[in-house]
């Protein structure tokens, strides 16, 4: 869960929680504290550094873009889908199943389902000491990669709950409680909450449903 460097042509967000949106997982140097070593200072210091900034903006631009396009492709529409396939991350199927439940529960303007392939963004899972993260290609694809020790030292519902937060819009905010999901890895192992708030519900609401005219009019 934390935000790492930025590649070329893609955005990626992470416990602390990264976020990552149809390309392979790649290969990025570590910018937010190591899971497991990050002290409350540290990730306070990285929520306010530069390259967070820029990680959270580039990854809202890539969401924007992609609401506006299936906005554009399905006019009228009350709630706009996205698909997404778990075929590489078997291990985490009850996660993000649950994840998924959790946010369809949550917010009404964008449902997320799952498809057997294809799909707006993938979910991966293995070994990476950066941890579990997001990412996006800018175009509204991208994936999900869950990492096996970050996801046994922390709840991995929430570790999903929080990745997926970030395909749907939402910056990490490590200073934040145990009850602001965003907060991914800032509050500790011990937060097993893996819902958003009300503010965090809202804000993805809003993007979905007014993020459209903002990404058009640019």
């Amino acid at each position: 869960m934390r935000h790492s460097r930025l590649p070329v042509l893609a955005s990626i967000i992470g416990i602390g929680l990264t976020a990552a949106l149809g390309v392979a997982p790649a290969a990025a140097a570590p910018a937010a504290p190591a899971v497991g070593t990050g002290s409350p200072a540290s990730y306070a210091a990285y929520e306010r550094s530069k390259e967070n900034a820029a990680a959270n903006r580039a990854f809202f631009e890539a969401v924007t873009a992609s609401v506006a396009a299936k906005r554009a492709a399905q006019p009228g529409v009350l709630a706009v889908t996205v698909r997404y396939s778990t075929r590489n991350a078997p291990s985490f199927r009850t996660q993000i199943a649950r994840s998924t439940q959790i946010w369809n529960g949550s917010v009404a303007n964008v449902k997320l389902q799952e498809v057997t392939s294809g799909g707006d963004f993938q979910y991966y899972e293995g070994n990476d000491s950066r941890g579990s993260y997001a990412s996006t290609d800018g175009h509204g694809r991208g994936y999900i990669f869950l990492d096996y020790r970050q996801n046994q030292q922390y709840d991995s519902t929430r570790v999903t709950s929080h990745e997926t937060g970030h395909v749907l819009g939402l910056p990490d905010r490590y200073s934040g409680p145990c009850s602001e999901l965003m907060s991914g890895g800032g509050p500790g192992p011990s937060c097993t909450n893996a819902y958003p708030n009300s503010t965090e519900r809202a804000r993805v609401d809003q993007l979905w449903r007014n993020g459209i005219a903002a990404a058009q009019n640019r």
